[in-house]
């Protein structure tokens, strides 16, 4: 028996469907039908703590790098740029988490790279930097069949109402234009998620940070990864001092698409002498 308010469970006139499956299948059927979903990293509560720590520890050792006031002077003191080069192998894993790395091997196709990871700190009764109506590739608009990047934002902290989880327009990567004020009133939604979790947007999904109402800063990593085309918010492969990497990590962190410095360069990328 139907109660108001339910979802229709029956159908008729329909001749594809889409089957249901995993929690994989079912982040990559809504990043693509509506630009958002969230996916559990499935990290312990031991591994999320140790993460949570990392990024403390780290963002004190960034502020006495770069100056307090100088990073408050330039509206970056709620950043951290780059955290897996600041010497924790936690936000190289962060980077490789497994379930994250299924969904987007389901929905970039061929080969992609990390373009950038940023620690985000929506700091208590403030506005910032991500409070405002953007896309991950900003000043574009364009129309790709499939994405061309992917925001995968981790969830430190619980992403709540009153501290300003993530505002989306669902399904806005499918419309060149930014929408009019009334539609936008209409239809934005905030995403609440739980610590340990990725929210995952398509880069062209029009989102923002919601107001922090809370009397705690709301924390994240986020990463945008994309097809090789595009170049690194920060060259990777330069700031890793050293890192031991597998190939697989060499060549999702950019390594193997480095701009040639002269031609000569570029000819012996193409393969040795004969």
């Amino acid at each position: 028996m139907n109660e108001a308010g339910s979802i229709p469970e029956n159908s008729y006139g329909i001749l594809q469907q889409n089957p249901p499956g995993s929690t994989i299948d079912d982040a990559v059927e809504q990043v693509q039908s509506l630009g958002y979903a969230v996916l559990d990293s499935s990290y312990s509560v031991a591994e999320l703590q140790n993460i949570s720590d990392e990024f403390d520890r780290i963002h004190r050792q960034y502020i006495a790098m770069h100056g307090e006031d100088w990073l408050k002077s330039i509206d970056e003191y709620n950043t951290i740029r780059a955290p897996l080069t600041q010497g924790s192998s936690a936000f190289i894993k962060l980077a490789f988490n497994e379930n994250l790395l299924q969904v987007l091997k389901r929905l970039i196709a061929g080969k992609f790279i990390l373009n950038q990871q940023n620690g985000i700190i929506n700091p208590p009764q403030q506005t910032y930097n991500q409070g405002a109506w953007h896309r991950d590739l900003p000043y574009q608009h364009f129309l790709s069949t499939t994405p061309l990047a992917v925001n995968a934002l981790f969830c430190l902290d619980d992403f709540t109402i009153e501290n300003g989880a993530t505002f989306v327009l669902p399904a806005s990567h499918k419309s060149a234009a930014f929408p009019s004020g009334p539609f936008v009133k209409r239809n934005a939604l905030q995403i609440q998620a739980q610590a340990g979790s990725f929210i995952l947007l398509d880069c062209m999904l029009f989102h923002a940070g919601g107001f922090n109402s809370t009397q705690r800063p709301r924390r994240a990593v986020n990463h945008v990864y994309n097809i090789p085309y595009f170049k690194q918010q920060i060259n990777l492969p330069a700031n890793m001092n050293g890192v031991e990497l597998s190939p697989q990590e060499s060549e999702f962190l950019g390594y193997h698409y480095l701009e040639p410095v002269s031609v000569a360069g570029y000819l012996s990328s193409r393969g040795p002498k004969k």
